[in-house]
């Protein structure tokens, strides 16, 4: 149980920096310690282009900001309200450490501080590491250190993260049939309550003899009908791709998420929707980010640059490649996307390039967003100009980054934080469509 009326200390490990370089000012009054090796760790991160290289930099500029004579002392104020922050030089190895001492790395250095620390401090202080690494936090419980995940831009639960689709049974068949026949939309049945609807959400209204699909319409507090609609060739196979499309053909939508299992259709909705509305946009972009698989980073790969990255970009291709291929080489939108690759109307790209960048009238689709940080999604959104849609997709069940996790990835915080936005919709697919064999390795392997 943790200790009352005791100040909090928390040692940080590198990697909570590196997710997010803002993380000190997130303790509220509570003392930060940062391990000299930590320090050391970060040096090594401090040249590239990815978000860990910019929050890196960006760490060390701001440590450097509160930089006075206490700072490898009793620490120095990280601001009003908020403790103090300090660097740790290294000492001895622990006596308590054990076999764990006998290997010298930057995790064990990072326990050996907090050992000290706790040592000197145990009347008047709550020591706590800080780290998204599990096994650092396992290597510290064994040793009697309280160790936690940084927590800040988590998700509370799975079951809270917003589907936008609800369904309800036992709709008036007066009810469905209004919706059928009016234009204009229709004003919310009493079956459903107005204080618990967000905008856009969507609604998959039924009864024993007939059904309606819907989503709601906030400035007019009204539900419009929802029918399938062909993009460039694709026709939605469920309600919630139907949705899915009503949303990104939207122009009153900048922001859509679209989540679910392999197979869903969540890239390729977004990629032909976003084909049937291009002359409303200057250029289509679709991104994903490089996730190294196993312990092999991209420089492991061999060729030039271009081969390194065709891996990673070919499932991309792939959707495109779906696309074109419900048209003949004679149809003209065949002729019409190979067109738009060589005039680079159409880019498909690694995330890390366009880094840095404003868009101004670009339909932006973002594939694998579960593998983006909160802060890395935060600084896309950021980038956007007038007239441009984002679209994020991704399996937040499917992580392919070490430190993120269901509840933690940018993709789960995006649709949490986002909920209630006028501006923005979220649709969770369901149902596979890819194949029956695609499906059934989906929900048993």
């Amino acid at each position: 149980m943790p200790k009352k009326n005791l100040a909090k200390l928390f040692v940080l490990d590198t990697n909570v920096i590196l997710h997010d370089s803002s993380c000190i000012t997130h303790f509220e009054e509570n003392d930060i310690a940062i391990p000299i090796t930590v320090l050391e760790e970060l040096d090594n991160f401090k040249r590239g282009n990815e978000q860990i290289h910019f929050n890196a930099r960006d760490f060390l500029r701001i440590l450097d900001e509160l930089t006075g004579d206490q700072l490898f002392e009793d620490g120095v104020s990280i601001g009003k309200n908020k403790g103090k922050i300090r660097v740790i030089v290294g000492k001895d190895w622990h006596p308590d450490l054990g076999f764990l001492s006998t290997e010298d790395t930057p995790d064990h250095r990072i326990l050996n501080v907090a050992m000290w620390l706790k040592e000197d401090n145990k009347k008047s202080t709550e020591l706590i590491i800080v780290s998204k690494d599990t096994n650092l936090r396992m290597k510290a419980k064994s040793l009697g250190i309280p160790a936690q995940d940084y927590t800040t831009d988590k998700v509370e639960s799975v079951e809270k993260i917003y589907t936008g689709v609800r369904m309800i049974e036992g709709m008036e068949t007066e009810f469905i049939d209004s919706l059928y026949n009016s234009n204009n939309g229709v004003a919310l049945d009493e079956t459903i309550d107005i204080n618990d609807v967000n905008p856009n959400e969507n609604f998959i209204l039924r009864n024993n003899h007939k059904s309606a699909l819907a989503t709601y319409e906030s400035k007019e507090k009204q539900l419009l009908r929802v029918s399938k609609q062909q993009v460039f060739g694709i026709m939605p196979r469920n309600a919630e791709q139907s949705f899915a499309v009503n949303a990104l053909i939207n122009p009153n939508l900048q922001l859509i998420t679209l989540s679910g299992k392999a197979g869903t259709g969540k890239t390729l909705l977004a990629l032909a929707a976003a084909l049937e509305i291009r002359k409303e946009y200057r250029q289509i972009y679709l991104a994903r980010p490089i996730v190294p698989l196993s312990d092999r980073d991209i420089g492991y790969l061999p060729g030039d640059i271009k081969s390194k990255l065709d891996p990673y970009m070919q499932p991309l291709f792939d959707n495109l490649s779906v696309i074109r291929h419900q048209f003949s080489e004679k149809d003209r939108r065949t002729r019409m996307l190979t067109k738009m690759l060589e005039k680079e109307k159409l880019v498909i790209t690694p995330l890390a390039y366009i880094r840095g960048r404003s868009f101004q009238k670009v339909f932006f689709i973002i594939d694998e967003a579960q593998n983006l940080t909160p802060h890395e999604v935060k600084t896309i959104i950021t980038r956007a100009g007038e007239g441009t849609k984002i679209v994020f997709t991704g399996d937040i069940h499917q992580i392919d980054h070490p430190y993120l996790d269901t509840l933690s990835n940018g993709l789960s915080f995006l649709i949490n934080r986002m909920v209630g936005q006028s501006m923005y919709a979220h649709i969770t697919l369901k149902k596979g469509e890819r194949s029956a064999l695609a499906e059934l390795a989906s929900d048993l392997l």
